[in-house]
């Protein structure tokens, strides 16, 4: 009995320390995971592409992966009116695109009206290149005039800014489509048919028109009607994308970045060139004498909107379905992106 009432206190004691003794340290906090980089593609082949591709090397290692694609990659969609509708694949090095989901994905204006079709969150909100297409032929099959294409050859990709230029030039000399006999080719595929003599002509973007006119030499005749069509090439995104702070902010941020590859491009386009002989894996020197048929505005030009309406009414009526609305089309377009862009 006397040992009992002795522990007692000793144990009340042993309490008494564990209740004042501190807490033990909480463990430090994982630190958080850096965000995945934002991907961003556009078809290997193009030299559009060329101020996104300068950005990407220009911003901290590990924000932003490039990679080959189109505006189909925002959702990992298919396209197979584009894989199909056309000849000589395997001239391109690639299939025209590829699987994967992007956080921005270059393309023409066509390709964002195609996808918008069931993918209406699709969202332009910066034109990196405007591409000034040319009509390229020989003189040899006799033509001399954008009149003389009646009854000729032409190669084209379709259901793109290229087959769309090809269907203006032509109606500037009150031909259409119907006038002439298209072959559906890869840029790569349409050149060398022009060079081999398949076709008498071709309509498709640089640098492979500069290949066909360089190998054609004395032969070649080239075509662009003042105020023809030109090619808008611009960077999309997911309207869900854009709605997310966070993300958005971190697409403002990369177009920054891109603003810089534009001026580059016009100023001291070199090392761009560069980065585009390795990526498409033409001569460099090829890429610089065909620079002079783009412009890099990294912008939303004023006439966007009613390129878009031409290039939809075009579209549809290839689908043969009603074209959209200018109402409709105009909310594909999204100014406040480029606005935050330039408020630093």
């Amino acid at each position: 009995m006397r040992k009992a009432l002795l522990l007692g206190p000793v144990v009340a004691l042993a309490l008494a320390a564990c209740a004042a003794a501190p807490p033990p340290p909480e463990p430090p906090a994982e630190p958080a995971a850096p965000p995945e980089p934002l991907v961003v593609v556009g078809h290997a082949s193009v030299l559009e592409f060329g101020p996104v591709l300068l950005a990407s090397t220009e911003v901290p290692p590990g924000t932003v992966v490039t990679g080959s694609g189109g505006v189909p990659n925002l959702w990992n969609a298919q396209d197979a009116q584009l894989s199909s509708g056309v000849s000589g694949r395997a001239a391109s090095g690639a299939a025209p695109v590829t699987s994967g989901i992007a956080d921005l994905a270059g393309n023409a204006g066509t390709q964002t009206l195609r996808m918008s079709l069931e993918h209406d969150d699709a969202r332009i909100v910066m034109t990196v290149t405007e591409g000034l297409y040319r009509i390229v032929a020989r003189k040899s099959a006799g033509i001399d005039s954008i009149e003389d294409l009646e009854g000729k050859r032409v190669a084209t990709f379709a259901n793109t800014s290229a087959a769309v230029f090809l269907s203006d030039v032509l109606r500037t000399a009150g031909l259409t489509e119907n006038d002439v006999t298209i072959s559906s080719l890869t840029a790569p595929a349409s050149a060398d048919a022009l060079i081999n003599g398949e076709v008498d002509a071709i309509s498709i973007w640089e640098p492979e028109s500069e290949r066909a006119a360089k190998a054609l030499g004395d032969d070649a005749v080239t075509f662009r009607p003042e105020g023809a069509y030109r090619e808008i090439y611009s960077l999309n995104a997911k309207a869900g994308d854009l709605a997310d702070p966070a993300k958005r902010a971190r697409i403002v941020e990369f177009l920054r970045a891109v603003t810089d590859g534009c001026r580059a491009a016009e100023e001291d386009p070199a090392r761009m060139q560069a980065l585009l002989a390795e990526r498409t894996g033409q001569p460099q020197d090829l890429i610089a004498e065909s620079w002079h048929h783009h412009r890099f505005p990294c912008a939303l030009p004023d006439d966007l909107l009613d390129v878009l309406v031409a290039e939809e009414q075009w579209l549809a009526a290839k689908d043969g379905r009603t074209p959209r609305t200018r109402e409709e089309l105009a909310v594909l377009i999204d100014p406040t992106v480029l606005e935050e862009v330039g408020a630093q």
